[in-house]
């Protein structure tokens, strides 16, 4: 078997997979939620001692579930990529709360930086553009908000890195410090062709390079857990970023494969090979995984809301009482009654790379109602999604024939439905949901050889929908979308010049 770690933004899970026939089948689960803390506006941090914690819980439960640790061939990491933390090498613990990756404290530097004219040499080396969502800058805040740190770090006394550096230092009792080269190309920090930290750019950033991980691929043994934690050592086989961990899960491992994970964000991550590919749509490029000597590379879009205005609905304003309930709200409307909603809570990812967006509802009337703040939710994982495919393409990527998805939100048919009208392409649900543990879990499989490669062999057909809209609908429908995107950034404290005659990502503005 193999113990899967999948550490998300909301929650932590562990799942133990047998490895029977050359497929990976779930035997046992254990989850358990994660706090998040809100200490300012755009402002979101997680306790790494608190992730650490449900890490432990979970997989001893899965342990114990599944029969004992001597079933267990090896572990798999997938983990929230981004989220930067910074910990004390004698003591284990962490100095700060972890900043997530959703956090936009540090708006302000990359908006510096962009303005010093930084951003084209950042992004011909790392793939990445110049926005707070990224690690380098979370590094450097850290830094500067722990006093002492900066000079402990120069003498090794304090580390820095990802959640999968995080947990690798903490199941290994302190003795390894590491990280894949999927997480390490979301830092801004490494060079996305040599897979090595650029020393530029942590002077750039001000990172010491000394305070970082060795850099090691996605798939081989890294080390071995302490004895003590599951009662016997097991090897750290498998490591991937959560976006890059589902590519290989739904074994989108061809050029021109994609796949779109809607979790509390939703991102798009398409195959293109061997070589990085430059985005002039300022989508990502990133490395996709590193396993049998071989580097695939990705272009990546990011949506920074998409399950998290669901959860807003629930928690925030309380117009559904649990998720589910969405579906049947927006489905009892005929239409979205002009109403639509820009969720952008955190600043609006790619194409737009609008850090100070503001979440914005437009199009009410007398006639709206709670139905219409649900659909209009639904309705913006479909268009948010559609900016993504359109800048895609203007890559010059091949059109998709299909899209595979998964994640929470893809339990409702609604908004799946939506998804394969609006964007125009046939949408494929796998029957197995749990795609980033299972890429873990595979790449975790190949690093002790008890698979051959990481091809994937669904025991169970997906569910599809296929496109069913109008094309003048559609046009209508889009149209509207991109009126409401600029209203959010209008909205912006810092933009409300006047944005109407801007051109929009691979569109002329209305």
């Amino acid at each position: 078997m193999i113990l899967a770690i999948d550490q998300g933004t909301t929650s932590t899970r562990a799942i133990a997979f047998e490895v029977r026939d050359r497929d990976l089948r779930p035997v046992a689960v254990s989850q358990i939620e994660l706090a998040q803390y809100f200490p300012r506006s755009g402002w979101v941090e997680h306790d790494a001692a608190e992730i650490w914690s449900a890490v432990l819980q979970t997989c001893r439960e899965v342990v114990r579930k599944a029969g004992g640790v001597d079933r267990f061939a090896a572990v798999g990491i997938t983990n929230q990529r981004e989220t930067a933390v910074l910990w004390d090498v004698q003591t284990g613990e962490p100095l700060h709360r972890a900043v997530v990756w959703q956090d936009r404290r540090t708006a302000d530097v990359t908006a510096r930086l962009t303005a010093e004219g930084c951003e084209p040499s950042v992004q011909a080396s790392t793939g990445l553009i110049l926005d707070p969502y990224f690690s380098a800058t979370k590094f450097a805040w850290l830094l500067d908000a722990v006093p002492g740190s900066r000079q402990r770090a120069a003498q090794g006394e304090v580390k820095l890195g990802t959640i999968d550096a995080w947990l690798i230092w903490k199941l290994t009792g302190g003795r390894v410090h590491a990280t894949d080269g999927a997480n390490a190309a979301r830092t801004a920090l490494m060079d996305l062709k040599t897979v090595e930290w650029r020393d530029d750019l942590c002077a750039l950033f001000g990172v010491p390079r000394a305070a970082l991980p060795d850099i090691v691929p996605c798939a081989g043994v890294v080390a071995e857990t302490e004895p003590g934690l599951f009662g016997r050592p097991l090897p750290i086989a498998g490591s991937a970023g959560d976006q890059q961990a589902a590519l290989v899960g739904h074994g989108a491992l061809r050029p021109g494969d994609a796949k779109i994970t809607y979790g509390t964000g939703a991102f798009l991550v398409a195959n293109v090979g061997s070589d990085p590919v430059a985005s002039r749509r300022r989508l990502l490029s990133t490395l996709a995984y590193q396993a049998q000597g071989q580097t695939a590379y990705a272009l990546e879009g990011s949506i920074f809301s998409a399950g998290s205005a669901i959860q807003w609905l629930r928690d925030g304003v309380g117009l559904i009482s649990e998720s589910r309930q969405s579906e049947a709200m927006a489905q009892g409307l005929s239409d979205n009654g002009g109403v639509y909603m820009v969720p952008g809570f955190t600043g609006l990812g790619a194409p737009w790379w609008e850090p100070e967006a503001r979440g914005t509802v437009v199009g009410l009337t007398r006639d709206s109602g709670p139905a219409h703040f649900v659909r209009a939710a639904l309705e913006a994982l479909a268009y948010q999604t559609r900016d993504l495919l359109d800048a895609l393409a203007e890559d010059g990527a091949p059109p998709l024939k299909t899209l595979k998805v998964d994640g929470g939100v893809t339990a409702n048919s609604f908004a799946m439905q939506f998804v394969a009208d609006i964007c125009e392409v046939e949408v494929e649900r796998p029957a197995f949901q749990e795609m980033t543990a299972l890429g873990a879990a595979r790449l975790a499989a190949l690093g002790v050889g008890l698979l051959s490669d990481l091809e994937a062999r669904p025991a169970e057909a997906p569910a599809r929908w296929t496109p069913r809209m109008s094309a003048d609908e559609r046009e209508r429908l889009v149209s509207g979308w991109r009126r409401a995107v600029k209203a959010a950034i209008i909205a912006a404290p810092d933009r409300a010049q006047d944005v109407a005659a801007q051109e929009t990502p691979g569109h002329q503005a209305e």
